[in-house]
Order: C-alpha cells, then sequence, then structure tokens
C-alpha cells in the first residue's frame, strides 16, 4: 500500500491545530477572585472566561478525529490484510502503532481532565470577614502536557502509517506463496507423470 498524501495531510493537520487549541488552552486558563456578597455576609469566587475549557474539547475531538483516519486507514493493525513477516519495517510499524496509542491516550487523558477541571467553578462559600475562601482552579501545566503529547502522537502516527504502508502486502505475499506452492505441485506430478511414461516405453 503506497503513502497517500492526502491522507497524510489530513493527519498532520488535525494533530497541529489540535496542538494549537491545547496551547490556547493553556494560555486561557480559568482564574478567579474572591468577591463579597452585596446580601449577606458570604463570600463568592467570580471567573473569568472558560475559553480554555472550549479549546481544551476542540483539542480533544480533533485529535480522536485523526486517530481513528489514521487506524480505519491501516485498518487498526490487527484486521488488515497483512504485513511483511520477519523484516525490520514490520517491527518498526508495531513499535509506531504502540506509541501512537500511548501518547494518544495520554493527550487524551490531559485535554479532557484540564477541560472538566477548568469547567468546575467554586460557588459560594465562607464568610466575609472570616476564613479566606479558595477558588478553585485548573493548575498550570496540565493542557501543556497535552500539548506535548500531541505533538508526539503526531510523529508516532505519521511514522506508523508510513512503516504500515511499506510493511502492507496487500494479501500479496500469501497469494504468492500459495502459487509457489502451487507451481511446486505441478512440476511434482510432471516428473512423475513423465517417469511413469518412460517405464512404460522401456517395458
Amino acid at each position: 500500500m503506497a503513502v497517500s498524501i492526502p491522507v497524510l495531510a489530513v493527519i498532520v493537520a488535525l494533530h497541529l491545530i489540535a496542538f494549537v487549541f491545547a496551547v490556547g488552552a493553556e494560555r486561557r486558563r480559568s482564574t478567579a477572585t474572591v468577591k463579597p456578597d452585596k446580601y449577606d455576609e458570604r463570600t463568592y469566587c467570580v471567573y473569568d472566561s472558560d475559553a480554555s475549557t472550549i479549546y481544551g474539547l476542540s483539542a480533544f475531538g480533533l485529535l480522536l478525529v485523526s486517530q481513528v483516519v489514521v487506524n480505519g486507514v491501516t485498518k487498526c493493525l490487527c484486521f488488515g490484510r497483512g504485513l511483511l513477516t520477519g523484516t525490520s519495517i514490520t517491527t518498526c510499524a508495531i513499535f509506531c502503532f504502540i506509541f501512537s496509542w500511548v501518547t494518544f491516550l495520554g493527550a487524551e487523558a490531559c485535554l479532557l481532565a484540564g477541560s472538566a477541571r477548568n469547567a468546575y467553578h467554586t460557588k459560594y462559600r465562607g464568610i466575609f470577614g472570616g476564613d479566606e475562601l479558595s477558588c478553585a482552579t485548573l493548575r498550570k501545566g496540565v493542557f501543556a502536557a497535552g500539548a506535548a503529547l500531541t505533538l508526539l502522537s503526531l510523529v508516532g502516527s505519521v511514522a506508523y502509517y508510513w512503516a504500515h504502508s511499506r510493511a502492507d502486502t496487500g494479501g500479496w505475499e500469501k497469494h504468492q506463496n500459495e502459487g509457489l506452492g502451487l507451481a511446486t505441485s505441478n512440476y511434482t506430478e510432471q516428473q512423475q507423470h513423465h517417469q511413469n511414461t518412460g517405464g512404460f516405453e522401456k517395458a
């Protein structure tokens, strides 16, 4: 199976856009300030924009689509028509397949957890003038880790697709072996036929 440039372009584009969204999510993490309530003695948290959650979920979705494209084209390694056996390129394809899945799952976990945590807002808590209210916010670095793993997933996916394309026989190796076996069988039968014919002529 030859490498398809349009498929490769889609994989790279989806990963890069997801990376940009993940970086944007890290830069736009929600911050909060404590404000006193005008009508009672309680305090509450005031949060700014939730853009980080939207960016994180967008990156999550794009990365998921890219993974579906890669594994759909390659039949997820297990359901294809066969790979060359006993070659270094097949070993490389298997390694890149595992690497792409590990980095993909890690990136998705960071993006999803970061989006969920960033969307969580602390409600009324504390008494004005009493203990200081702590507003729940997302820690720095969660979306950054997701962005880094997205780039690693890009490298793994591209390498896996390239190696799989090189190692994919498209069923040719199996048919070739069947053809060799059939040819050997026919040759053996012809030899036996000639020997039997020669024996009859001598008799």
